[in-house]
């Protein structure tokens, strides 16, 4: 098994653990402030610290990890959701005007990036890890259609998918149960690389404010209320800072050890 993947998913199940711990049990209420124990620095009572308002540190990453998560993971759901099928039909109707309008508004979105979309959506509907959701799952739409309609053109040649279509059967049904099945791990690795662009995504929403809202506990908000703070109770900063950082590492090492996993062309060069 790659070392890349077993870096990268105990990173990863790391955050996922404590993101679902956070659903039952936090080391202290996040709702609760305490402002006589505001800026304290790492210690037994308090592990990574406590906040300008003195919520501890640990539980507000606890909660944050979740948020993230959820934002991300819906958001990649809305992506391969939409842009897979889209991509699968784009390559079965090839050269035809579905597919060029298809492939014409994928890259319509590819010219707002998702912040720019979050922005429009924020100024209609409001703030809030909804709108988010939506505005990171709309761009990853045409990511998910391009990588599919490319890889499923290379399938389309091949003699088992011509034996299938002498066969009598139809584009949609050749592309669900042949196609698809083929592309998959392309997908799979995908999702992991696109989760963790959700993940940076979401910070920097929430960051500026576009984001998860208070009460609910999100890293990039974590980062925006830290920055006065810096120089006084630096721990404030580090500690969502590296947060986003591990996780996001994790994330790409676990995709690129499921790419080495999962392609045949790596694993028969590599033997």
């Amino acid at each position: 098994m790659p070392r890349s993947l077993l870096i990268g998913g105990f990173l990863s199940l790391l955050f996922l653990g404590g993101a679902a711990l956070s659903l039952f049990w936090t080391p202290y209420d996040i709702e609760i402030l305490s402002i006589s124990s505001r800026l304290q620095t790492p210690s037994a009572m308090h592990w990574l610290g406590t906040d300008q308002l003195g919520r501890d540190m640990l539980s507000m990453v606890m909660m944050g990890t979740r948020t993230s998560i959820a934002v991300a993971l819906l958001a990649v759901g809305i992506g391969m959701g939409l842009g897979v099928p889209l991509g699968l039909l784009a390559a079965a109707r090839r050269g035809s005007l579905l597919d060029e309008v298809i492939m014409r508004g994928n890259d319509l979105i590819f010219a707002f990036p998702s912040l720019v979309i979050a922005i429009l959506i924020t100024a209609v509907f409001g703030a809030g890890a909804m709108n988010a959701i939506i505005a990171i799952g709309i761009f990853n739409v045409p990511v998910f259609a391009r990588l599919t309609r490319g890889s499923a053109l290379s399938f389309w040649s091949r003699d088992f998918i011509l034996a299938a279509r002498v066969s009598g059967k139809s584009a949609i049904r050749i592309s669900v149960e042949h196609i698809l099945p083929n592309i998959a791990n392309l997908m799979i690795v995908q999702g992991t690389i696109q989760f963790s662009l959700g993940i940076l995504a979401e910070a920097a929403l929430s960051y500026i404010g576009l984001g998860a809202q208070p009460p609910i506990a999100s890293w990039g908000r974590m980062l925006a209320d830290a920055q006065t703070l810096a120089s006084i109770a630096p721990h404030v900063a580090l500690v969502p800072g590296m947060a986003i950082v591990l996780m996001v590492l994790g994330l790409n090492l676990m995709g690129d050890g499921l790419r080495d996993l999962l392609d045949p062309r790596i694993r028969v060069t590599r033997t």
